[in-house]
């Protein structure tokens, strides 16, 4: 059976590769499962891939699109966890902006909440689950330890913003526009500062003294190592972005002596390594918070897969209100322009 999809035959413009065509899907087995797509979003790392320039991208002609939720609409005589009807969280590396698929291991997907949104849904298993893991996975935090991060109004640190108040830690942001800083304190954040050279005694004086733990980098370059001179005796560096394309420089004395540990973070690699059991007990975290109303992400709008152009072009854009999804037509038309 054929559906549509989007469909690359090279790397380059992202506007100019991207084609809607008709793929075949295997036919459905015993322990499978026929998933219609409900909504995938266009993120940086999908732009990256359209151009080229993801490290993981898939093979020529392929289909993007890193995550997404779809509905399930038949399974096979073996399937015992999912029924008809249930949405689910569609798998890492399936290759999303499409219409439907086959999934060959029907009981390995995760089945979402109805509580949850679907657009919200879709946009759980990258920015979200980064922002979760970075916060979980390199160090212990307490009630009322401190997190610090640059780029604070990116989507992964907002999330980090949300994931770090619900659970009782508190956050340093640091942007580079000091008209984010107040919009910020109003999604949670606890302390927000401009990105520059004052402000190492400006988290001094917020922090009171208390040791910061945990630095988070997407930019590199001065900026890194404002968050590492931030960070106490034994704290940790993560990076996961390269916004600034300069590299993180550490002097050898804040290795020396502040015993700093460095780490980098890809949440692709980490789904590389985890089993069912670490995806489910994470996605449980995420379902519950998102059903609390404790983590949401902005949607400006979701278009229909034949509006692939106009959408990867929309996506593009620097000014946004929020994200830009690809979406089945119920979900696209609740985010069209004239609703």
């Amino acid at each position: 059976m054929n559906v549509s999809a989007i469909v690359i035959h090279e790397f380059g413009t992202p506007v100019e590769v991207v084609r809607v065509e008709n793929i075949e899907v295997p036919p459905l087995d015993a322990e499978g499962a026929w998933v219609r797509v409900l909504a995938s979003p266009i993120n940086p790392a999908d732009i990256n891939v359209l151009e080229g320039k993801y490290p993981n991208r898939p093979e020529l002609p392929g289909t993007p699109g890193m995550e997404g939720v779809g509905v399930v609409e038949k399974v096979g005589a073996e399937v015992k966890t999912l029924r008809v009807g249930d949405h689910v969280m569609l798998p890492h590396g399936l290759g999303c902006w499409r219409e439907a698929a086959v999934i060959a291991e029907a009981e390995k997907l995760h089945v979402v909440p109805r509580e949850v949104a679907v657009e919200q849904a879709a946009m759980l298993r990258v920015n979200p689950a980064t922002a979760l893991r970075m916060l979980r996975d390199f160090t212990t935090l307490a009630e009322g330890d401190f997190v610090i991060q640059n780029a604070a109004n990116s989507a992964v640190g907002r999330l980090v913003i949300q994931i770090a108040k619900a659970n009782g830690w508190r956050t340093i942001s640091l942007v580079r526009r000091p008209e984010l800083i107040e919009e910020l304190r109003a999604l949670g954040g606890d302390v927000v500062l401009l990105d520059n050279d004052e402000v190492k005694d400006q988290i001094k004086a917020a922090t009171g003294g208390v040791p910061v733990k945990l630095a988070l980098n997407c930019v590199g370059g001065d900026s890194a190592l404002r968050l590492a001179n931030a960070l106490a005796p034994g704290g940790t560096l993560v990076t996961f972005g390269a916004m600034s394309r300069q590299p993180v420089r550490i002097p050898n004395g804040l290795l020396i002596f502040k015993d700093l540990r460095c780490r980098g973070f890809w949440i692709t690699e980490w789904y590389r390594h985890a089993s069912h059991a670490e995806e489910s007990a994470m996605f449980a975290e995420l379902f519950a918070l998102a059903k609390r109303g404790l983590l949401h992400t902005p949607v400006e709008r979701v278009y229909p897969l034949r509006d692939a152009v106009a959408a990867v072009k929309h996506a593009m854009q620097s000014q946004r209100g929020g994200k830009i999804l690809f979406g089945a037509p119920e979900i696209a038309a609740q985010f069209s322009p004239q609703t």
